[in-house]
């Protein structure tokens, strides 16, 4: 059950309460020192106008017993100075409440980038395979900002609002009741202005926050696939679809800034409206003798102190509804349940070291809204041996070994690794003990030493060479300038498709688990750099059980046994002698591959004048 984005705000600020409660003190405290001022003004202008002193009111008397006289000049001295220190100590607690506010707004916002960031690293592969890369960025790096606006700033400020109307009401009333009553007559209609607006804010700003994130979506896809958009020459058909999105984010933008637009013009006349009445009034009653000058000017003087902060309410809600929004949208991932929390509960002691022995019970798996990839397969592997599984794309060979990873779980069937069921594996400890070379490897970009380190960080550079020559890439590695100490591009793209492929088969062997999977790993490199990796993996045979995936059946007739899936399930069993004896589909694929090699092999002569 997905929860109120109030219940992730208090979540969120525990531990940063008490300083958020200092800032409203050191505000609070501020207001007392402001509000000194159009008192004192009063008492003095009162007293000008009746011909010297000050008007014998509580802030005159103060002023009086300060001064200690009765001079005009004096008392008038006095008044300005309480005046200015007055202000300057409000502006003091204003700082205060200011870095309060900003210390805990700053602490905040730094766990929540840090949560997300960690939260979308454990989410479970299924997630990944809806969400969309740039919207994902969008929540965890705008919403973010918005959020962290709103606690800086808003939180403290809607305080602000509250307690200097509840402060200057009480004083307005004791100055003069029907003058203050006039005073606030259009403060409901100011503060119904800004609840509307909010409401109308909310849904602009939800739908403006998704169309950015669509936006970023398109771009983010057009990098990360900018060497195809070149290569087909779609250059102009990315940029008119980022220009589509574009302009559907400018539309909605613009229709937030309209209603804003709208919200601050109405806003201001009704302000100003507000002043005028309290001046129109107030002038009537001077005049009537019913309040004095300095009373009218310190209802002036509240009046702004107090409007002015109700009528920036709207923009203060506004930011809230922005930030409520925000909070909605980081909220949804948030709550998607890690694939950690999935895990069976069982104490790590009880789990033996991997051996390697794997066994799958008729095993049936469907991406969602997708024919069934694998199909009641059952199979069995022993500890040390080598077994490969070939067929035709799309029979089910990468989703066998995203199972076995736990990248996801198995709806029907089971799963034992060394006798254990799988789902009784913690996912950590399980991949820890498993080298793997997926389909498309991924390197980052780091220097080439770090990207083999990855599974073994303390790795020696002999114990890095010796991982890289095996997958018959240190030759290349040392071509360049800086060796090891290389920096990849982003993804690697610094390496050559080959290149990247040994580089992350160099870190599986590096890793020298006793489970080694290699998921098409070796379909980018030339058929003699193939025979050097696999004679080298061969010499390894029997230190650990390894899984070969493969189009390529030159990769896998060493194998102890080859294992044939067809539209999901297991057709064919057996080593390369058997099954190529064997009339079937790895025969007729073997015999296809073999007359392809032939007639290559043959053309290279031919085209050489035999010397190849």
């Amino acid at each position: 059950m997905s929860r109120k984005p109030h219940q992730i705000l208090f979540e969120l600020m525990r531990g940063h309460r008490l300083r958020y409660s200092a800032a409203i003190l050191a505000m609070a405290v501020s207001n007392v020192f402001l509000f000194a001022p159009p008192l004192i003004s009063r008492a003095a202008i009162d007293g000008a106008l009746a011909g010297g002193g000050v008007s014998d009111t509580p802030a005159g008397r103060v002023l009086m017993a300060i001064a200690g006289t009765d001079s005009s000049v004096r008392l008038l001295a006095v008044a300005a100075l309480l005046m200015v220190l007055s202000t300057a100590a409000g502006g003091v607690f204003l700082y205060l409440r200011g870095r309060y506010a900003a210390t805990a707004s700053e602490a905040i916002v730094r766990r929540l980038r840090n949560r997300i960031a960690a939260h979308l690293d454990r989410l479970p592969c299924a997630y990944h395979d809806r969400a969309e890369t740039g919207d994902l960025v969008q929540r965890a790096s705008s919403d973010v900002e918005t959020f962290r606006v709103f606690l800086a700033g808003q939180i403290v400020e809607i305080g602000r609002t509250v307690l200097l109307f509840l402060t200057v009401l009480p004083i307005l009333v004791a100055l003069d009741a029907p003058l203050a009553l006039v005073a606030v007559s259009l403060f409901p209609l100011i503060v119904g202005f800004a609840l509307f607006f909010f409401r109308r804010i909310q849904r602009l700003f939800l739908l403006t926050d998704e169309a950015e994130g669509e936006m970023t979506s398109v771009l983010q896809e057009n990098l990360t696939g900018i060497r195809v958009v070149r290569a087909f020459a779609r250059q102009e058909f990315e940029v008119e679809k980022f220009a589509a999105r574009n302009a559907e984010f400018r539309d909605r933008n613009y229709r937030l800034i309209r209603l804003l637009a709208y919200y601050w013009g109405s806003s201001d006349f009704v302000c100003l409206t507000q002043v005028g009445l309290v001046l129109g009034v107030g002038a009537s009653r001077v005049l009537s003798g019913a309040i004095t000058v300095g009373t009218l000017f310190a209802f002036l003087a509240y009046t702004g102190m107090v409007l002015w902060p109700v009528r920036h309410l709207g923009r203060v809600l506004t930011d809230t509804g922005k930030a409520l929004v925000a909070l909605k949208r980081i909220g949804e991932i948030l709550d998607v349940p890690e694939e950690d929390a999935k895990d069976a509960v069982r104490d790590l002691r009880d789990l033996p070291a991997l051996r390697g022995a794997i066994e799958f019970r008729g095993v049936t798996f469907a991406h969602a809204d997708a024919e069934p990839a694998l199909r009641g397969v059952t199979f069995r592997v022993e500890p040390g041996e080598t077994v490969a599984f070939v067929g035709p794309p799309g029979c089910g060979k990468s989703t066998l070994i995203h199972l076995l990873l736990r990248l996801y779980d198995v709806p029907a069937g089971m799963i034992h690794v060394d006798g254990i069921d799988l789902l009784e594996w913690p996912r950590g400890p399980l991949r820890s003990q498993i080298g793997v070379v997926l389909q498309e490897p991924f390197l980052y970009s780091r220097t080439i030493g770090a990207n083999v380190r990855l599974g073994r960080k303390e790795a020696t550079l002999e114990e890095v060479v010796e991982a890289t020559s095996a997958a018959d890439v240190h030759g290349a590695i040392m071509d360049f300038e800086r060796g090891y100490e290389t920096l990849l591009g982003e993804r690697g793209v610094t390496l050559s498709g080959g290149q990247r492929q040994r580089v992350a088969i160099a870190r599986a062997i590096l890793k020298d688990p006793p489970l080694l999977v290699l998921d098409d790993a070796l379909s980018a490199v030339d058929t003699v750099t193939e025979s050097r990796i696999l004679r080298a993996l061969e010499s390894r045979r029997g230190r650990q059980t390894t899984i070969v995936v493969s189009h390529r059946l030159s990769s896998v007739r060493h194998a102890d046994r080859i294992v044939v899936l067809d539209h999901g399930r297991v057709v064919q069993q057996g080593t390369h002698t058997e099954l190529a004896a064997t009339e079937g589909p790895y025969r007729r694929l073997w015999e296809i591959q073999s007359e392809l090699e032939d007639e290559i092999a043959s053309d290279v002569r031919d085209a050489t004048g035999g010397r190849a």
